[in-house]
């Protein structure tokens, strides 16, 4: 373990310091709060705000005592590695938890419920009865969308909307629901489950009445004055579209005049905006009530929000390295099925080059009380970034009044098919628009936007 490291760091969701343990109450929340969220190292010895190291009197005596407090007031027991590290004329104790398959911990003294912790940023949260069942269900390996709704049978999802959702992607036959899992055996009978209800129930919103999409546009930089809003409460998989659109609606950057005409901006590339509602609809724990998934914009910024802690196991240093944890695997299932999720793990990485690509800063990812937000600046940093081969096809479409897929590819000299991968990456960054009826239409063409870069 290296001190340095960990001293260069500040506290967060995996790292805390203590200066003793003069009162270990702290101290042992904060080990139940490792081991139940995503691991992490304690450091006995080091002010929390300074990060001043002080050290410990007698080491050894301090590594018998911790072990001893541990053993004895967290149940089930968690065993921690306990290395005492130099430094200087002194000495740190660093103590490390790994994530835990026992979830949930808890303090024996305090007992349970109430003694369960989980690490929110650089606090210790003391979790909720949803929380808890959500630590129940994640150490027995079970997703809260796999779960069976026995009160209801599989007429309660409506197959025709399903079957309208996959028309562009296949054919759905009726057996295709119990290979999705949106229906699953149950007691002899076939009943939906949890995920197949939020994706395609008849009433959905009746047994999920926060499965629904809250969109607002904001004037300035805060809450206090509401411009526009609306309620999105289609099938999910319509959903992301209708939020997607909201955005497209509001977020204006101004204007570039050009040498020939005057061309308005998108704030933001409409790829970064649909990957983030993806992730919200995937993600959130719909077992949580009271709050429905946010998507807020201001003149400097979209946030979207959905509730729910990242999945235990994670940190926010781990997504932009692709690390991913599927919270709802029948809705995660599906969204892949319906091309709307392109390879696990990859969302955050899009987003993020999406931002780049439109000279954006990167997303900012922030875990809030139990809620999970995403960032996205609208205040350019930097130029557009569009490729040579992606600049012909622009400049193709600028001379022209709408072009078939066809027709780009002979200017540019590549495909069809490879054509039509670039022209998709380009109406995602909100470049270029697409007109037609589905990817099947032999009269779709594609346009300038007026989104195009300057």
């Amino acid at each position: 373990m290296d001190l340095v490291e960990l001293l260069k760091r500040p506290e967060g969701k995996t790292l805390e310091f203590k200066r003793d343990l003069s009162s270990p109450d702290g101290a042992l929340r904060t080990i139940v709060a490792f081991a139940n969220t995503a691991g992490g190292t304690l450091l006995v010895g080091v002010e929390d705000r300074s990060r001043h190291v002080r050290g410990v009197a007698d080491a050894l005596d301090l590594e018998e005592r911790l072990a001893s407090l541990v053993s004895d007031s967290i149940r089930p027991r968690v065993v921690p590695e306990i290395e005492i590290l130099p430094w200087r004329r002194t000495q740190v104790l660093a103590l490390q938890v790994h994530p835990s398959p026992s979830r949930p911990h808890h303090l024996i003294r305090e007992g349970a419920p109430a003694g369960v912790y989980v690490r929110v940023g650089s606090t210790n949260r003391r979790a909720d009865a949803e929380l808890i069942e959500e630590l129940s269900r994640f150490a027995r390996g079970e997703g809260f969308d796999e779960q069976p709704l026995p009160g209801l049978d599989s007429e309660a999802l409506d197959f025709r909307a399903a079957s309208e959702s996959f028309a562009s992607v296949r054919v759905l036959a009726r057996r295709d629901l119990e290979t999705l899992r949106l229906v699953t055996e149950h007691q002899g009978r076939r009943v939906p489950t949890v995920g197949g209800m939020i994706l395609f129930g008849r009433e959905r919103e009746r047994h999920f009445p926060d499965a629904w999409i809250q969109a607002g546009r904001f004037g300035g930089t805060e809450r206090s004055r509401i411009l526009d809003r609306t309620e999105i409460r289609s099938i999910p998989a319509r959903g992301v579209e209708e939020a997607v659109a909201f955005v497209q609606k509001h977020a204006w950057h101004g204007a570039a005049i050009g040498a020939v005409r005057r061309k308005d901006r998108w704030s933001v590339p409409p790829e970064a905006v649909r990957e983030a509602v993806i992730n919200a609809v995937v993600h959130t724990d719909y077992a949580q009530r009271g709050a429905p998934i946010r998507l807020s914009i201001f003149d400097d910024r979209i946030e979207i929000e959905n509730p729910g802690l990242l999945p235990f196991g994670l940190t926010i240093e781990d997504l932009p390295r692709g690390v991913s944890k599927l919270r709802n695997r029948v809705i995660g299932r599906v969204f892949h099925a319906l091309d709307l999720i392109e390879q696990w793990g990859s969302g955050v990485q899009r987003m993020t080059a999406a931002c780049h690509a439109a000279g954006l800063p990167v997303p900012v990812f922030e875990e809030i009380a139990t809620r999970f937000r995403v960032t996205i600046r609208t205040t350019r940093v930097g130029p557009t970034v569009v490729e040579d081969t992606d600049q012909a096809i622009l400049d193709a479409l600028s001379a022209a009044k709408g072009l078939a897929t066809s027709e780009v590819a002979a200017a540019i000299g590549l495909s069809p098919r490879a054509t039509r991968t670039r022209l998709a990456r380009l109406v995602g960054r909100g470049l270029v628009r697409e007109i037609g009826t589905g990817p099947q239409d032999p009269r779709r063409r594609y346009f300038l936007a007026e989104g195009g870069p300057a």
